[in-house]
């Protein structure tokens, strides 16, 4: 338990902190998940290029927030992209 004021504001700062990040980072995923089973619903290059996009934007907007650290979303972005080449090519 906090012990100063100071302390009690920073714990409820973290907490609200904590919470607003899980919650970013759980969409993130979500985003990313949905992509996933786009892929696997085989759709149209041109609908595969714009939901890339999006969570090109998504990715690269967390890692600005530094919600995931800029070489994971680099690692996520290249990985995304070659299964969609991969999805393209076969």
């Amino acid at each position: 338990m906090p012990n100063s004021a100071s302390a009690e504001k920073s714990l409820r700062q973290s907490l609200v902190r904590r919470e607003r990040n899980r919650h970013q980072r759980g969409a993130l995923r979500t985003r990313i998940k949905k992509f996933r089973t786009f892929l696997a619903e085989k759709p149209t290059q041109e609908a595969a290029d714009k939901e890339f996009g999006l969570v090109v934007k998504a990715l690269d907007q967390a890692a600005s927030k530094k919600l995931i650290h800029k070489n994971a979303a680099s690692r996520t972005k290249s990985r995304l992209a070659a299964l969609k080449r991969k999805t393209f090519v076969g």
